[in-house]
């Protein structure tokens, strides 16, 4: 017999009405079960444009859960305001016993959770919370000294060998959608919340659970692929399903699955990548202070970042002199997506080569990216920083020429955002500047004029960064600086 006669499922990050933990746990447990989602304005507020893809994403995506829902005999009931106070009013209005929701590792999250589940506590209204966003999480994959590791090939083999079928199996919410109640309310239009439509609609991103099973579907027709194209941005060679994860339109236990029983070198890499997202959580779940700007490696907090006038800003506005690294702000700027490689390049660009903190692009990334995730973001900021866990040596510089041309030998993506290089030859496109004067003047591309001159000499600023890091890293000057093969 069901424990409780009727449950509320809070929908947060896990925009689907199949395999999902809590769910499938408050359909089992209640014998009538509310569905909701609330536009949390604890989080909106904080947004910095009202013009957010990431918003009218969510608002697309809200919208299809609610009518799948629906479709299932149940529905979505919808709220706008703080989350912490609408769950606890909405708990009260239903009249339910029990709250059910998946986890969130993001402290902020953790922190609202928190306050939540004291409310209904007071209550006497029952909270129940789930793995959900990773196949891994928290306390699951340790050391065999019961630490979380900090080191991603170990973190990676034990996972592997923590994994059993059982952990890839989906919840089986069909079997149990007739306890679904058929509350709804209105979706709130966009403007009505105080933000306006994008160009996402533009940019063909297809939102929702059908637009993850679109991209996924795609994706398994290329992945044997995967290992040969993931790092060529001109290239269809990734998944593009980052904001599905993000926003759980897709479920992680699916993908995951399909990676691990497909084989070979094209899954076997992208699972990779899908254990390195659960790696990043776990350290976010055990060093929160990672998400406040501190660095994992604490020896590195207080680093004098030069952070010379200018440069910041340079590189936000796709000014570097640089073609790689301006084409991918540029792509950052104007879709609100970047290619994983380039997200390397930019980041080793603005810490190695301008000398300025990670904290500012970690920023910059979190207000543009559609598929900001706290854990990756920080994670993936400090690694190529080198501060964080796991980081690349803080000796190993990119040198943003030989990746462009290593990575975009054609020039295809600089040219698909910078169009002023079109006429550019391939042999010129990844260093503009080299180009003779006259032919700069034929082919209507005038350094400083046309398209900026380098903000920088990457040879040189490689020099000023390795002193930089030596200086502020104690014990470290025997050390043998290898040469830049890059």
């Amino acid at each position: 017999m069901p424990e409780y006669a009727r449950a509320l499922v809070w929908f947060r990050r896990d925009l689907r009405n199949y395999d999902h933990a809590a769910l499938y746990h408050a359909l089992k447990q209640a014998r009538e079960v509310v569905c909701a989602f609330v536009f949390d304005r604890d989080i909106l507020d904080a947004l910095p444009d009202p013009a957010d893809r990431r918003v009218e994403f969510i608002h697309a995506s809200v919208g299809e859960l609610q009518q799948a829902l629906q479709a299932q005999g149940g529905g979505l009931v919808v709220g706008h305001g703080a989350a912490r106070d609408e769950i606890v009013r909405l708990a009260a209005e239903f009249q339910v016993d029990a709250v059910f929701f998946n986890h969130d590792d993001d402290p902020a999250a953790q922190a609202r959770d928190a306050a939540v589940d004291a409310a209904l506590q007071e209550r006497n209204i029952a909270v129940h919370h789930y793995k959900d966003a990773v196949v891994f999480e928290r306390e699951e994959v340790l050391t065999l000294g019961k630490t979380p590791f900090s080191v991603f090939t170990p973190y990676k083999n034990a996972w592997l060998k923590t994994l059993t079928p059982f952990f890839l199996r989906a919840y089986p919410v069909d079997a149990h959608v007739e306890r679904l109640m058929p509350m709804s309310t209105p979706l709130p239009a966009l403007a009505d919340m105080g933000f306006a439509q994008t160009n996402l609609r533009e940019l063909k991103l297809p939102t929702g659970m059908t637009g993850g099973a679109q991209l996924f579907e795609d994706f398994l027709q290329r992945i044997e692929r995967y290992q040969e194209a993931r790092d060529f941005p001109a290239v269809k060679g990734v998944s593009y399903l980052s904001v599905h994860l993000r926003f759980g339109t897709v479920s992680i236990r699916q993908l995951a699955a399909a990676a691990y029983q497909h084989g070979g070198r094209g899954a076997q890499t992208w699972l990779s990548e899908l254990i390195w997202r659960d790696f990043y959580h776990q350290i976010l779940w055990h060093r929160p202070d990672v998400a406040a700007g501190h660095a994992f490696k604490r020896q590195f907090d207080d680093l004098p970042w030069p952070n010379p006038p200018g440069h910041f800003d340079a590189w936000c506005e796709a000014r570097t002199g640089y073609p790689l690294v301006d084409a991918a702000m540029r792509q950052l700027n104007q879709t609100g997506y970047m290619h994983n490689r380039l997200r390397m390049v930019v980041a080793s660009f603005l810490t190695k080569d301008l000398l300025v903190d990670w904290r500012l692009g970690e920023r910059y990334f979190a207000d543009k990216l559609i598929d900001f995730d706290l854990a990756a973001n920080s994670g993936g900021w400090q690694w190529a920083a080198s501060v964080g866990c796991d980081a690349q040596p803080w000796f190993r510089i990119f040198n943003p020429v030989t990746q462009s041309e290593r990575f975009d030998p054609q020039g295809r993506f600089i040219r698909r955002y910078l169009p002023e290089l079109a006429r550019v030859p391939d042999k010129f496109v990844h260093a503009p500047w080299l180009l003779p004067d006259a032919e700069q003047k034929r082919l209507g591309c005038v350094i400083g004029q046309d398209y900026p001159a380098p903000i920088v000499d990457h040879a040189v600023q490689r020099g000023r960064a390795l002193a930089f890091f030596k200086a502020a890293v104690t014990g470290l000057e025997s050390i043998t600086v290898p040469a830049d093969k890059e």
